[in-house]
């Protein structure tokens, strides 16, 4: 994008506005005062307005300059309020002759007074007055300001004298910031004049380093706001990090030091090269592009790029879909790389203010990363072409990089080596020298070496990584790693880019090897102090396992064959580099079996034995997933998806050491048997019998002793007050999964009962474990996502969702109701779209059939499904949920009636179809039925 025409002229003209409001007051006498007068001078001033708007963005159309989008809006909205001004004058006050204490200045301040106005943006006013306020001068504000806000545009606005302005100014950053972008508008241009003489002497002079510290914390504070990271996927692009704000930060402050008038006086002043201003002006010419674009498309002052409109902004900015990259992936993997400009700006100019010595006051070291005073320097050890100053690596000379290449790896290694913070001259000398990161540095020996020290170092590897990617030289140095820079997916499950995703994913390692995610961890933490020869491939492979995104080739496949040409020339083996190819190639998988398998069947064990092979792989495979899974967002982790995966390795590295009895099922079913017996000693031995008697032989071999203990207790109890309804809850804060488990007469469709339950009270299902005993009740477990941090805050909360789930099976509440007045879509969802898909696998189990449905989440979506199924005559053995952001990939283990796998082509067939239609809306509107005591009672799942 290149600079772009900053002047563009007013699609109003003042004359004509003036003319035609004087021309309605004129028609009704003359005499501007009356309402109806008042009324039809507003009418007009609305159609001026949106016919303002709609030019401006046909114009934004056509040449795609946000800048001068932004100055077109300003150039009218000052048409707009100098006609109302002299309007109000000349027709509603009659003034002829204002004396000089009515006199007063009409100032533009804060964004307005930038003269760039996104549609939505606040109007901020300034009325200056000569002494104090005269009766006059508030009617004639007042007058404007109502007339704005019936426009129904949002004005913020003061009025105050010179010395009000001046002394407010020394004492509120957020005044002093606003006044800093004053304008004149209209009205008396002497007493502008006189408060921009007044601010510089009184408010500026010697103040720099104040206003300065004051403007960066303020930076920072927002940025902690926004989340840190400029690589959120739902940015916002006026406070986020590498936004608007940024950039307008930056020239304020060179605005408030260098006491410039324009953007372009940075160059002249020698803050900025020439191309680094024109990368300060694509920059901001590009986001108030974007930004105008977002408002007009809501109609309002958005300022967040949500999901569900960075489709239809890439599509109005002319983004068209590549092999492997949405349209809308590309836009913004061009907004993220701007947001890095901002980014590489910020350095340079902080660079800029150190070489004129403008941080002497006290703390303004920190904020602005930059030197002392003195800039005393030292050497560091092991080379003459580094030196420290004030603990940042700096550059000895402007020919360290050219004289030798290795040395922009090398600056990162001694970075790591000594724990120091970079100079922005070195900084800015990377980003300039990049063009020395050819083949012949990618390939040398040393270089590679001390990358791989990088990577895997014991410090902070994250840190030097995300340095390194800052400046560019990561993605040059490993070009399959560039093609991700910036990168983002367009779904609701990642939070971040690819690339900040692989390097936070490195950091989750480092963490979890130097102790501080032990408790989070267990596992992983026990395995890796037995796994340090392996550190380098695991480093390695999380470092490379979703480099292949946006290609047409499953990422999976193609980043494996990225490592198997990559990895050689890190030094890696063959055989390391066909694991490393292997864990790549590999890394969903683990997640995708303990997500979404039923981990006590044992044909689900037998076919992870087969694709892991050995235990070595097994350990490298389960620390892989926890830290993939951990990098992927806030909230994205909790302690049931640990549990799941400590689950399965446990049973997979038992079955790989040949731990896994032989005996049959009927064996092993009658030793649970005896096992629940001894268990229960302290119960009558005739109850406890026929108790035991009561379970098929699914429940015994699926569900721990612990639980069953517990089971029966609460069975125990529900017969002895001779409830029919009953639920119990646990509370589990490590594993964040709260169990509700439910007792009640069977009936085919209870399960899509309770889900619906669950949904309205506004609860999440990660899982269910359906049994029924032979004499007719189900005992069923629903696992939701914890809310709570503390544990009697969750177990009221899930107690609450069971009292839902009684009234529901009670016919107390009717379910279609509650999932009208109490479920909302989540934001965001209409913004996707997924094939739905739905496979029927015979081969997953020995005992069910699987059936696997893919579709866009919603409201009551499970209730739905959960009931097609019951509807198909098909018995739900149990249900693996889990929701990938926008996406639900639910897995049902079920048998026909008759306790048979569904083999039937033509069944199969049917199932399929009612599946699809219900994933893609088009089921019965309510297929849900309201369950009465009774009614509960006169129907049965076949029993196990």
């Amino acid at each position: 994008m290149t600079a772009v025409d900053t002047s563009p002229q007013p699609a109003l003209d003042l004359e004509t506005l003036r003319s035609d409001l004087i021309a309605i007051a004129d028609r009704m006498g003359g005499d501007g005062a009356p309402h109806t007068v008042r009324g039809d001078v507003l009418a007009h001033l609305k159609t001026v307005l949106a016919a303002s708007r709609q030019e401006a963005e046909k114009q934004l159309f056509e040449d795609g300059s946000g800048i001068a989008c932004a100055q077109r809006l300003s150039d009218d909205m000052d048409v707009m309020i100098r006609a109302i001004y002299d309007f109000a004058i000349d027709k509603v006050f009659k003034v002829n002759n204002l004396s000089a204490g009515e006199r007063l200045a009409l100032v533009a301040v804060g964004g307005y007074g930038r003269a760039t106005l996104a549609p939505g943006s606040d109007i901020d006013l300034l009325f200056v007055l000569p002494y104090k306020q005269t009766p006059l001068g508030e009617q004639l504000a007042e007058y404007i300001l109502y007339m704005l806000w019936d426009l129904g545009l949002t004005v913020g606005h003061a009025t105050r004298s010179i010395d009000e302005c001046v002394r407010l100014s020394k004492t509120d950053t957020t005044i002093c910031t606003a006044i800093l972008d004053m304008r004149y508008l209209y009205g008396e241009k002497a007493l502008y004049d006189e408060l921009n003489t007044r601010f510089d002497t009184d408010v500026v002079q010697n103040t720099a380093s104040g206003f300065i510290q004051a403007k960066l914390a303020e930076r920072d504070s927002r940025h902690k706001r926004m989340g840190e990271t400029r690589y959120l996927v739902e940015p916002n692009i006026k406070d986020g990090k590498g936004g608007l704000r940024d950039l307008q930060t930056l020239f304020w402050i060179a605005k408030y030091f260098y006491r410039l008038s324009n953007r372009s006086d940075l160059v002249r002043k020698g803050v900025l090269s020439r191309a680094e201003y024109n990368l300060f002006v694509k920059c901001e010419d590009f986001l108030w592009a974007v930004r105008c674009h977002l408002h007009f498309l809501t109609g309002k002052a958005e300022e967040r790029l949500g999901f569900e409109v960075q489709r239809s902004l890439a599509d109005r900015l002319g983004y068209k879909s590549h092999p492997g990259l949405k349209d809308v992936e590309r836009f913004m993997k061009h907004y993220f790389l701007i947001a890095k400009d901002v980014g590489d700006l910020t350095r340079i100019f902080c660079a800029a203010l150190e070489e004129e010595e403008v941080k002497n006051a006290p703390g303004f070291n920190r904020l602005l990363q930059t030197l002392p005073f003195s800039r005393r320097s030292r050497k560091i050890r092991g080379t003459e072409d580094f030196v420290v100053e004030n603990k940042r690596i700096n550059v000895a000379g402007d020919d360290v990089f050219e004289k030798d290449p290795v040395n922009i790896i090398r600056m990162f290694w001694f970075a790591d080596r000594d724990e120091l913070d970079f100079h922005p001259d070195a900084l800015q000398l990377t980003r300039r020298s990049l063009k020395l990161i050819r083949k012949a540095l990618r390939t040398d020996p040393e270089a590679n070496r001390l990358f791989m020290d990088i990577l895997t170092s014991r410090r902070d590897p994250a840190l030097n990584l995300r340095r390194m990617n800052e400046a560019g030289v990561l993605g040059r140095f490993i070009p399959d790693f560039g093609k991700v820079v910036a990168m983002m997916q367009f779904n609701m499950y990642h939070h971040f880019t690819v690339d900040e995703h692989l390097i936070r994913s490195v950091d989750v390692l480092s963490k979890i090897e130097s102790g501080s995610l032990e408790e989070d961890h267990p596992l992983a933490s026990s395995l890796l102090p037995d796994l340090e020869d392996y550190r380098r491939i695991l480093y390695t492979a999380l470092f490379l396992h979703d480099i292949a995104k946006g290609r047409p080739k499953d990422h999976s496949i193609a980043g494996a064959e990225v490592a198997e040409k990559l990895c050689p020339r890190l030094g890696f083996t063959a055989a390391e580099t066909e694991l490393i190819a292997w864990l790549i190639r590999d890394h969903l998988t683990m997640s995708t079996v303990a997500q979404s398998r039923d981990l006590s069947d044992r044909k689900t064990i037998e076919d992870f034995v087969a694709t892991v092979q050995t235990v070595l792989r097994l350990k490298l495979l389960v620390i892989l997933t926890v830290c993939d899974i951990r990098a992927v967002g806030p909230g994205v982790w909790n302690g049931w998806k640990g549990q799941l995966l400590r689950t399965l390795y446990s049973e997979t590295e038992l079955a790989l050491r040949g731990g896994v009895s032989e005996i049959n099922r009927r064996q092993r079913a009658a030793i649970a048997r005896e096992h629940l017996l001894e268990s229960l000693s302290d119960w009558p031995k005739k109850e406890r019998q026929a108790y035991v008697d009561q379970h098929y032989d699914n429940y015994l071999l699926t569900v721990d002793i612990e639980d069953q203990v517990e089971h029966a207790a609460f069975i125990r109890k529900a017969m002895a007050e001779d409830k029919k309804l009953a639920t119990s809850v646990f509370t589990s804060q490590f594993q964040a999964i709260t169990e509700v488990t439910v007792l009640a007469p069977d009936h085919p469709r209870l399960l899509s009962i309770i889900a619906a339950a669950c949904s309205s009270a506004g609860a999440k299902i990660d899982g269910a474990h359906v049994f029924t005993t032979r004499d007719g009740w189900a005992l069923d477990t629903i696992l939701i996502n914890r809310e709570f941090t503390d544990d009697g805050d969750e177990y009221r909360r899930a107690s609450r969702i069971g009292k839902v789930i009684e009234d529901v099976l009670a016919g107390r509440e009717y379910v279609p109701n509650m999932l009208a007045h109490k479920m909302k879509p989540r934001r965001g969802l209409k913004a996707f779209q997924i094939e739905p898909a739905v496979a029927i696998k015979n081969t997953l189990s020995n005992r069910f059939s699987v059936i696997e449905v893919e579709g866009l989440d919603r409201p009551g979506i499970l209730s739905e499904i959960t009931g097609a199924l019951s509807d198909l005559t098909l018995d739900i053995r149990s249900a693996h949920i889990t929701t990938f952001g926008e996406k639900v990939v639910d897995t049902f283990y079920v048998t026909d009636l008759t306790g048979h796998k569904i083999t039937d082509p033509v069944r199969q067939k049917r199932i399929r179809k009612v599946l699809t239609d219900v994933l893609m809306g088009r089921g019965d509107d309510n297929p849900v039925v309201q369950v009465s005591p009774g009614l509960a009672k006169s129907g049965s799942r076949k029993a196990s």
